[in-house]
């Protein structure tokens, strides 16, 4: 998913195409990690200084909920990113100090569902914790 398909996306389920969403997805478009609520309204007061956290949450669950951004719980605290460019199933590797991420191929839930024969699985989400090689050096 790029910034283009983003809003392409925003047009065709009826949503306005404004500036600060622009913003907003273009500031995520450029992390590459996953960034908060806070850091999106701290970035953009300076061109929207009436801007509050409520729009900026509001946005990104729209973004979340169309498929634009993907979201994670971090530290009790919602965290959002880019959709990944890969369509294929894979999870993350989240860096606890930068919050960059790497992706996994590897999936887990082979072994899992062994242990869960007879339960109906939904869903699942698996994430690794730790730090980057910069982070530990």
């Amino acid at each position: 998913m790029d910034l283009k398909e983003a809003v392409q996306l925003l047009k065709v389920h009826g949503y306005k195409y404004t500036g600060k969403r622009v913003d907003m997805l273009e500031y995520l478009e450029h992390s590459d990690r996953y960034v908060t609520a806070k850091e999106i309204l701290e970035e953009l007061k300076t061109d929207y200084p009436n801007i509050s956290f409520d729009t900026i949450y509001r946005n990104l669950s729209l973004f979340t909920d169309l498929g634009i951004l993907e979201m994670t719980e971090l530290s009790g605290e919602k965290h959002f990113r880019f959709r990944c460019a890969n369509n294929h199933h894979h999870h993350h590797f989240i860096c606890l100090e930068c919050g960059k991420t790497k992706e996994i191929d590897t999936c887990p839930m082979g072994e899992v569902q062994k242990e869960l024969d007879g339960y109906f699985i939904s869903d699942h989400k698996f994430e690794i914790y730790g730090y980057c090689k910069t982070c530990t050096h």
